[in-house]
């Protein structure tokens, strides 16, 4: 294991996120205090004037350096982002100073890296043409729109590409997910558990896995009722959720029903439950020993057979190449 520290260099402006610079920068601290001190990370933090910059929690940060100071090679680049509010929500915040310094200085770094809205910033300098990635789903249209030579995917918790040169991760508490992701490249998987417990997280999430569960993916109804109804579909995913039994439950015929859930949801009630129960599946896939039989049980779905299906339409791989992929050590 190399005792040379990994210089990383973040980017700090006004109305950064906090969390987005000090939960990296706190995994970073993490993984040295882990090793012993054998190996670790520098951490800098970088702003326009080198002076200290007002994030959009009201903290103040002091930056090491100014951009203009950041010299020799440097192993990790990473972009943080701000946003302003506008009528129809959040809008990533594309400061033209930035954008050339971070083209500028991503040309001798090791590895580059955007948290949040940061992939607009990487994108704005032309680092993410051909390339996948991904941003806080609230302007994930933004990006794209935006992008059009960038294939924007909104769902997993970071995205690694270029070989591993070039990553991008979703909003706010994913930062320290892919902060785990690059200590395991660096340092190994076992030093990214160690911090993962430190950090008191269940769970080291991989980076294909869903920024939200399907509750979270969906606006909330305007009826009491079928937010009733949602909470009780996840608690009942093993049992009877069939079009008639939900109409039963609450009092309505088959076809009104239908058209209230469609119309509160935007999906039909089977499409929801599939959904639900595929990702019910996933987490048992990720974290148990059961059997595709038994996953598919406790799952709702049955069989391996409808779980397969299922797999197929809702996620686009088979539970077992998904297990291999996903499966998680617990510590």
């Amino acid at each position: 294991m190399s005792t040379t520290p990994h210089r990383v260099v973040i980017a700090v402006f006004p109305d950064v996120d906090l969390l987005d610079v000090t939960g990296p920068a706190e995994v970073f601290s993490l993984a040295g205090r882990e090793t012993g001190g054998r190996a670790g990370y520098e951490v800098l933090l970088a702003s326009p004037d080198g002076e200290a910059v007002r994030t959009s929690a009201g903290v103040r940060l002091v930056a090491d350096l100014a951009f203009g100071e950041v010299r020799g090679p440097v192993d990790t680049l990473l972009v943080p982002g701000a946003v302003d509010m506008g009528p129809d929500g959040p809008v990533a915040r594309i400061d033209p100073g930035v954008v050339a310094w971070v083209a500028e200085t991503a040309a001798r770094a090791r590895r580059v890296a955007s948290v949040c809205v940061g992939a607009h910033v990487l994108a704005a300098a032309g680092l993410l043409d051909g390339k996948t990635a991904t941003t806080h789903w609230s302007t994930a249209a933004q990006l794209a729109a935006d992008h059009p030579d960038v294939t924007v995917d909104a769902d997993p918790i970071f995205v690694r590409a270029d070989r591993g040169r070039l990553w991008t991760g979703a909003g706010i508490s994913a930062c320290l997910d892919l902060a785990l992701a690059l200590v395991a490249e660096d340092l190994g998987e076992d030093t990214a558990l160690a911090v993962a417990r430190q950090l008191v997280m269940y769970l080291k999430r991989q980076g294909g896995q869903s920024q939200f569960s399907v509750p979270l993916s969906r606006p909330p109804a305007g009826r009491r009722d079928i937010d009733e109804l949602l909470l009780f579909i996840a608690d009942h995913l093993d049992g009877d959720l069939s079009a008639g039994a939900l109409a039963a439950r609450m009092c309505l015929s088959e076809r009104h029903f239908a058209r209230v859930f469609a119309r509160e949801t935007g999906v039909s009630a089977g499409a929801y439950v599939e959904s639900a129960r595929v990702e019910a599946a996933r987490r048992l896939l990720e974290t148990g020993d059961l059997s595709l039989g038994q996953v598919a049980e406790a799952a709702g779905l049955g069989s391996a057979e409808t779980l397969h299906r299922a797999f197929r339409r809702q996620v686009g791989t088979t539970p077992a190449a998904y297990r291999r992929r996903f499966r998680m050590s617990v510590g």
